[in-house]
C-alpha cells in the first residue's frame, strides 16, 4: 500500500528540484553567471539562518572549471603551434634517446614534458613575457624533469645547437653541453631558478611574488602586471614545502601568482593517488587556502557529451572513478575504456554510442588541448585578488605509445627501439624518412618556413626568449669608511654580544643614504631574542596592507609597527619561507635589476641542519647576501639545550663552494668582513655569498690590532703574542668565534702556572683556510716543476714554535680539517655530541673546551714532544680541578 505513495512523492520531489534547477537557469540566461553567485550565497545564508545544515565541501564537480561556452577565442594558428609542439616533442625525445645510446645510463626523461608539452607551447605562444632592459617580464620556475622539452624549444629557437643537444648531460665535453635540469650555475645564461629539487620551487615562486610586491610597495621598481609562473608535478605536491607557504599567497593577495600543476596522475613508482582523486585533493586544500582554482579536466572532445548530460549522470561517473583506474583506462582500448567507465549505465552507453572505440581512446584531456589551457590561463593572468592554481589534467608520456604512455614505468624511459620511434614519428608527423628515423635525427625546419617565422614572431611579439637571464653591470655604492669606524675602535670596556655588533653594524647600514634602502633584513620571528627590535620603529616590517589595527605596544619606544613601505621581512616562524625570501632578495639583480642585498638573520642551528636544500639552491641560483646564524655555537645559549644548540653548522657550510663561511668573535671582525662582502659581491660582483655565526653572549670588544684586516678575510691571525717569549715552552692556541676567549684565558694561565709562552691566533674562518690549503696542493700537482705555493695556514705557523692547539664552540672535525697543513700534529678540541641546558661555564667544562681544558691539552701535546714531564700534566689535572673519569660527552 506504502509502494505508490513513495513514487508519488519521489516523483513530487524530481519536479520540485526541476523547478528549482530551470528557476536558475533562468537567472543564468537571463543576468548571468555573478547575479546566479548571488542569489546562490544569499539561500545559503538563508538556509543557515533557518537551522538547516549544510555538507561542508570544498570541491566543486569533477569538470573543467571554465565552461565551453565560456572559452574566449584562440588567438592563434593551431595547427601550425602544433607542428611546432611536435618538433620540441621529438627533439626532446631524440636528446635523451640519442644521449643514453652514446652513454648508457647517462639519464634524462622524456614522460613528464611529453605530459607538459601542450601547457608550455601555450604559454610560450602567447603567455610568457620575456625580460628586457626596458621590461620586466614574467618570471618562471620550469618543471625541471621537463627540461629536455624547454631545450628542444629553444633549439627551434636558434638558441641551442645541435652539438648542445648532443651534449645533453654531458657537460664536460669539447664544446661545452646542456646541464641535466635547470642549474644557473652552469647555464647561467639560460636558466634563472633551480627547480629539480622537488618541492622548492612551490616555495621559491610563493615567496618570489611577494618580493616583487615588496620591491613595488617600497618604491624601488614600478608597479607592473609582470606574473611569477610555476609548474609542479602533482606527485610533487607531498612534499611539505610544497603547499607549505600557500596561504601566504592568499593573505598577500598576490595576484601576479600563477602554479600550473601538471596533474599526470603518476610520480616514480605508480599512481599519486591511485585510491583517491589528486585534483580534488588539491582543489579543496588551495580553495581551503583562498586561491583561485581553475581546473582543466577534460578537452573539447568531452564537451558534446556535457551538454547531454542534463540528468548529472556523466559528471557523477566522472567523480566517481579514482585516478588508479583512470590510468589504467589511459593504456587500455577504447572498448575498455566503453565497458568500465561508460558500461555502469545503460544511459552512459546511450551517450557514446555514436563515437567508435577509436575515437573513444582519443577523447583528450583537458592538459592536452590547447583551447582548455589558453582559457585557463588567460582567466588567470586576469584574476585580481588572490593568486590562481591552474590544475591541468594529463597522460604521463603522452605521446609514447606502448613505449610508456601512462605507464608506471615511464618516467625511467630513456630508450626506444626503430618500432617505437616510428610510431612516434607518424603520430606526430614529422618529416623524418624510414631510413633516418632509427638514428633519432634531430630536426629543425628550415629559417623562412612557416613554424620558424611564426615561433619567432610569437615571440617577438613577447619581448624575446625564456628562459633566459641576463645580468646588466650596476654600480653600487659602497658606504664610506666611518661607517665601520666604531667597530674597529672596539667598545672600550663595555660588553656587547656579537648579534648586539651586527645589529648595529646593519642599522648604520639601513641609515646609509646611497645603499641603505637595498638593504633587506629578513627575521624567523626572532627580532627580540637578537635584539632587533629597535629596528621595528626605524624601518617598519613590511606589509602590503599596511597596519590595520592598533598594536598591543603602541604605547611604547619599540612597538611593533607594520607599514607598506616597511624594509624588514617579518616573516613568521619559517626558516624555509625565510630563505625563499634570501634567494628573491638576493637574486634581485638579476631577476629586476635592482641589487637589493638580503641579511637573514636566524638560529644558526636551524639553518644548514634544516634547509640545508634551499642553501644548496640559493648558491646554485647565484645568489648574492648574507646568512647570519645567531646564538651559534653549542656552548652560548645557555639553558636552551639539545635541539638549539649548534655545534655543526659550520661543518655543513663546507660542500657549498660559492659560500664563504665565517665564525668572528669580535666586532671589528664582523664589519670587515661585512665591509669585504659589500665590495666582492656588489661592487664586483661575484657570485658568492656569506655565512657569519654570532652569539649572544655580552663581553668587551677590543679595538683592531694594526694589519689584522687580511688575515680575518683569510681565517686567521694573530690575535695576542705571548708575553715572556723567551721561555723554552712555547705553544700556538687556536680559538675561534664563542671559544676565542677562552684561548686568551688559557694564554695567561699557561703563563702563570706553567710558564708556558703561547700565542693566541683568532680562526675567523675554517672554511678558508681549507679551501686555500687544498687549492694550493691542487696547483703543486698539476705544477711539479714550478715552485709549489705555500698553504696560508702553513705560512702562518712556520716560525711557530711549541703545541698546537685548536678549540672551537664546534666539533673537533672543524679544525682537524687544516691539520695537514700544520707543521707539526694539531690537538682539536670541540663540542662533538649532543647539546644540554645548562650555564655557558658548565656547559664548556662539560664539552671540554674552557680555558682549564685548553690548557691541559697543551700542557699534554708538550709532554708528547718531551717538552715536559707527565708528573706536570698530572698536577695540571688536580690544579684545575679537571675530573678524569667524568663522561664523553660525543657518547654521553
Amino acid at each position: 500500500m506504502s509502494m505508490p505513495h513513495a513514487r508519488g512523492s519521489a516523483q513530487m520531489e524530481d519536479v520540485e528540484l526541476r523547478e528549482w534547477l530551470d528557476s536558475l537557469d533562468f537567472v543564468l540566461q537571463g543576468h548571468g553567471r555573478e547575479r546566479a553567485a548571488q542569489i546562490l550565497q544569499r539561500l545559503q545564508q538563508h538556509a543557515a539562518e533557518a537551522g538547516v545544515t549544510l555538507p561542508f565541501t570544498a570541491n566543486t564537480p569533477y569538470v573543467n572549471t571554465i565552461p565551453a561556452s565560456a572559452q574566449p577565442p584562440y588567438p592563434g594558428n593551431q595547427e601550425i603551434e602544433r607542428r611546432i609542439k611536435s618538433f620540441a616533442r621529438w627533439n626532446a625525445l631524440a636528446m635523451v634517446v640519442r644521449a643514453n645510446r652514446e652513454e648508457p645510463g647517462i639519464g634524462g626523461h622524456i614522460s613528464t614534458y611529453g605530459s607538459a608539452a601542450t601547457l608550455y607551447e601555450v604559454a610560450f605562444n602567447h603567455f610568457f613575457r620575456a625580460r628586457g632592459e626596458k621590461s620586466e617580464g614574467d618570471i618562471v620556475y620550469f618543471q625541471g624533469h621537463a627540461s629536455p622539452g624547454i631545450y628542444a624549444r629553444a633549439f627551434l629557437e636558434g638558441r641551442i645547437s645541435v652539438d648542445q643537444l648532443e651534449n645533453f648531460r654531458r657537460e664536460l665535453k669539447p664544446g661545452g653541453g646542456l646541464s641535466s635540469y635547470p642549474h644557473p650555475w652552469l647555464m647561467p645564461h639560460f636558466w634563472e631558478f633551480p627547480t629539480v629539487s622537488m618541492g622548492l620551487s612551490p616555495i621559491m615562486a610563493i615567496y618570489q611574488a611577494r618580493f616583487n610586491r615588496y620591491l613595488e610597495d617600497r618604491g624601488l621598481k614600478e608597479p607592473s602586471d609582470a606574473k611569477v609562473w610555476a609548474f609542479i608535478g602533482d606527485g610533487e605536491t607531498d612534499e611539505p614545502e610544497s603547499l607549505g607557504a600557500i596561504t601566504l599567497g592568499s593573505r598577500e593577495q598576490l595576484d601576479n601568482l600563477i602554479f600550473v600543476i601538471n596533474c599526470n596522475l603518476q610520480r616514480l613508482d605508480g599512481p599519486v593517488r591511485g585510491n583517491g582523486k589528486i585534483v580534488q585533493e588539491l582543489e579543496a586544500i588551495f580553495r581551503g587556502a583562498g586561491w583561485n582554482v581553475i581546473k582543466v579536466l577534460w578537452g573539447g572532445d568531452w564537451d558534446p557529451l556535457l551538454e547531454k548530460d542534463h540528468d548529472g549522470l556523466l559528471v557523477q561517473r566522472m567523480g566517481e572513478v579514482v585516478d588508479g583506474q583512470y590510468q589504467k583506462n589511459s593504456v587500455e582500448s577504447g572498448a575498455y575504456f566503453r565497458e568500465h567507465f561508460f558500461g555502469v549505465d545503460p544511459r552512459l552507453l546511450e551517450m557514446v554510442k555514436h563515437l567508435s572505440d577509436e575515437q573513444l581512446h582519443k577523447m583528450r584531456l583537458g592538459g592536452h588541448d590547447p583551447k582548455k589551457v589558453y582559457a585557463a590561463y588567460k582567466a588567470a593572468t586576469e584574476n585580481k585578488g588572490s593568486p590562481t592554481v591552474i590544475l591541468a589534467k594529463t597522460i604521463k608520456g603522452y605521446g609514447l605509445g606502448e613505449a610508456g604512455e601512462g605507464r608506471n614505468i615511464t618516467h625511467q624511459q630513456k630508450k626506444m627501439n626503430e618500432d617505437e620511434l616510428r610510431e612516434f614519428r607518424s603520430r606526430f608527423g614529422i618529416p623524418i624518412s624510414d631510413e633516418e628515423v632509427a638514428q633519432a635525427p634531430f630536426y629543425k625546419p628550415a629559417e623562412d618556413s612557416v613554424e620558424t617565422q611564426y615561433l619567432q614572431e610569437r615571440r617577438s611579439a613577447l619581448g624575446g626568449y625564456v628562459p633566459s637571464r641576463k645580468v646588466y653591470p650596476i654600480s653600487v655604492h659602497e658606504p664610506a669608511e666611518d661607517l665601520y669606524e666604531e667597530f674597529f675602535k672596539g667598545t672600550d670596556g663595555r660588553e656587547v654580544a656579537s648579534t648586539m655588533a651586527f645589529v648595529r653594524l646593519l642599522a648604520r647600514l639601513l641609515r646609509d643614504k646611497e645603499l641603505g634602502k637595498l638593504m633587506v633584513p629578513i627575521i624567523p620571528d626572532e627580532a627580540r631574542t637578537f635584539g632587533m627590535e629597535s629596528l621595528f620603529r626605524e624601518v617598519g616590517i613590511y606589509s602590503h596592507v599596511g597596519q590595520l589595527y592598533d598594536p598591543v605596544d603602541r604605547e611604547t619606544l619599540l612597538y611593533y609597527k607594520e607599514a607598506t613601505n616597511g624594509q624588514i621581512l617579518e616573516e613568521g616562524i619559517t626558516e624555509a619561507g625565510s630563505m625563499s625570501s634570501f634567494i628573491a632578495a638576493g637574486t634581485a639583480y638579476a631577476t629586476h635589476r635592482i641589487p637589493t642585498i638580503p641579511f637573514f638573520i636566524f638560529y644558526s642551528m636551524f639553518g644548514f641542519q634544516r634547509i640545508g636544500d634551499l642553501i644548496w639552491a640559493a648558491g646554485d641560483a647565484r645568489t648574492r647576501g648574507f646568512l647570519i646564524g645567531g646564538t651559534s655555537g653549542r656552548t652560548t645559549l645557555a639553558g636552551e639545550g639539545l635541539q638549539h644548540q649548534d655545534g655543526q653548522s659550520h661543518l655543513l657550510a663546507y660542500p657549498l663552494p660559492n659560500l664563504r663561511a665565517f665564525d668572528p668573535a669580535f666586532a671589528y671582525e664582523i664589519a670587515v668582513i661585512v665591509r669585504d662582502g659589500i665590495r666582492r659581491m656588489y661592487k664586483e660582483e661575484e657570485s658568492i655569498f656569506y655565512y657569519l655565526t654570532v652569539t649572544n653572549e655580552p663581553y668587551p670588544m677590543p679595538a683592531m690590532p694594526q694589519g689584522a684586516e687580511e688575515g680575518i678575510l683569510k681565517g686567521m691571525y694573530l690575535l695576542a703574542r705571548a708575553e715572556n717569549r723567551q721561555s723554552h715552552l712555547r705553544a700556538q692556541l687556536l680559538g675561534s668565534g664563542a671559544i676565542l676567549r677562552e684561548a686568551l684565558k688559557a694564554q695567561k694561565i699557561l703563563a702563570e702556572n706553567y710558564d708556558v709562552a703561547a700565542d693566541v691566533w683568532s680562526v675567523t674562518g675554517y672554511k678558508e683556510l681549507y679551501q686555500d690549503g687544498h687549492s694550493c696542493d691542487r696547483w703543486n700537482m698539476l705544477h711539479p716543476s714550478e715552485e709549489p705555493r705555500v698553504p696560508y695556514v702553513t705560512h702562518c705557523f712556520r716560525n711557530a714554535p711549541g703545541a698546537l692547539v685548536a678549540a672551537s664552540d664546534y666539533v673537533r672535525a672543524l679544525p682537524d680539517s687544516i691539520s695537514r697543513w700544520m707543521p707539526r700534529p694539531l690537538v682539536s678540541l670541540g663540542t662533538d655530541g649532543f647539546g644540554r641546558s645548562d650555564t655557558r661555564a658548565a656547559l664548556r667544562d662539560f664539552f671540554e673546551v674552557d680555558a682549564r681544558f685548553i690548557t691541559l691539552a697543551t700542557l699534554n701535546e708538550l709532554a708528547r714532544q718531551k717538552a715536559v714531564k707527565p708528573a706536570v700534566v698530572q698536577k695540571a689535572i688536580q690544579d684545575l680541578e679537571i675530573n678524569p673519569a667524568k663522561i664523553n660527552p660525543i657518547i654521553s
